[in-house]
């Protein structure tokens, strides 16, 4: 008998050939991402490893890119995933799952989407730096930082604070940005954050950049704003780019951190004139 998770991906496959989206001549900007996550009744962690390995099997060559979800605060024990060891054992077995995807072709093309962790914002400094750790040392290709929260802020306007599951949105704005922080600073920059949590504007968009993410990425506010979310917040970037002298996004990126922001920018500087002076050489 086959298991929940192989029918569940077998379900999804079947959709993604039916509407062939990967194969169709029509180029489309949109992006699949195919986030992962095991089965609540797995206990052991042979078979929760089995549960992404399985995700990545299945799904794989229909994303754009890959998310081991050790973090949703809805799943029994997920979170335990976050503490090294049985971290650094999942990933070595995601990332070959995912690098035995080279076999599988899309057209002419060999397609290995990137592989992302995501993590929560309620961890202490010391499973934060165990994890910048087991990221680098397994060659995943980013960190989404962070899911939601099983903490209850002081100032929740709410009547059902006692609510158990994961609280997002605006409440875990500033906590996301500290996580986002913090985790550039552990992986010295050389991991790309996903910035996620409370972006509600240009202003928090900015400030998720300056803290170190590569991008943002929306999600409660976008059930209040809808789609025009996106526009109107990329404006709002825009204007605060121009206002303080920014040429692109890249410049804002980790600007928070002075020592390894400049360190960071000497080098791209360095590799820039390197790469102009080969071209001229030829």
């Amino acid at each position: 008998m086959k298991s929940l998770i192989n029918l569940v991906a077998e379900f999804i496959c079947l959709v993604l050939e039916r509407s062939n989206l990967k194969n169709s001549p029509i180029k489309t900007s949109g992006i699949i991402g195919v986030n992962l996550g095991k089965n609540k009744w797995r206990s052991s962690l042979e078979e929760t490893i089995d549960d992404y390995t399985t995700g990545i099997n299945k799904l794989g060559r229909y994303a754009d890119y890959l998310v081991i979800n050790i973090s949703s605060p809805n799943t029994p024990g997920l979170r335990d995933m976050q503490r090294q060891e049985p971290l650094r054992m999942l990933l070595q077995n995601a990332v070959n799952a995912r690098n035995e995807l080279s076999n599988t072709t899309m057209g002419t093309e060999t397609h290995l989407p990137p592989l992302f962790v995501k993590i929560a914002p309620d961890l202490t400094n010391e499973e934060m730096s165990d994890i910048a750790e087991v990221v680098q040392q397994c060659g995943v290709d980013g960190i989404i930082v962070c899911n939601t929260t099983n903490s209850r802020p002081d100032n929740l306007v709410s009547k059902n604070k006692s609510e158990v599951g994961g609280l997002s949105g605006l409440p875990i704005k500033d906590l996301s940005t500290k996580c986002i922080r913090n985790m550039y600073q552990l992986t010295k920059g050389n991991i790309p954050i996903i910035g996620v949590g409370g972006v509600g504007s240009g202003q928090d968009a900015y400030e998720k950049l300056r803290a170190g993410a590569s991008v943002v990425q929306l999600y409660s506010m976008l059930t209040y704003e809808g789609p025009g979310l996106v526009s109107r917040i990329r404006s709002e970037l825009n204007e605060i780019m121009i206002e303080r002298g920014h040429r692109s996004v890249e410049d804002i990126i980790g600007i928070d951190h002075d020592d390894l922001y400049w360190t960071k920018l000497a080098e791209k500087r360095k590799k820039e004139r390197m790469k102009e002076h080969f071209v001229v050489d030829m």
